[in-house]
């Protein structure tokens, strides 16, 4: 039984450091891309989770399979809208720095 938590938590610690990492970008950065980045790191790391966990039960319908696949459905979205954004932005402001852009405040 040791054996199995040392093989999971590797995988584990390594999403953790990812995860910090995201998150560390998205607060301390300024530039948009850089941001959208670090939204990317964040949810690789959730996949990292998702696929350990379900290699660690052993699950017969791959469930963390399919929704790693669902999340990374949604991060190719996320970065295909996001970027027109910043792009749209970029031609209006000729910046994307974030503390500069107030586009979309009221």
């Amino acid at each position: 039984m040791i054996g199995a938590t040392v093989h999971l938590t590797i995988p584990l610690v390594f999403a953790g450091i990812l995860f910090a990492t995201g998150i560390y970008g998205v607060l301390a950065r300024r530039n948009a891309v850089l941001v959208l980045m670090s939204i990317e790191l964040m949810l690789n790391a959730v996949n990292v989770n998702l696929v350990a966990f379900s290699q660690w039960l052993k699950d017969t319908l791959v469930t963390g399979q399919v929704f790693a696949l669902f999340v990374i459905t949604v991060a190719a979205a996320e970065v295909g809208i996001g970027l027109a954004i910043v792009i749209l932005i970029y031609r209006n402001r000729e910046t994307i720095n974030l503390d500069e852009v107030n586009l979309l405040k009221w």
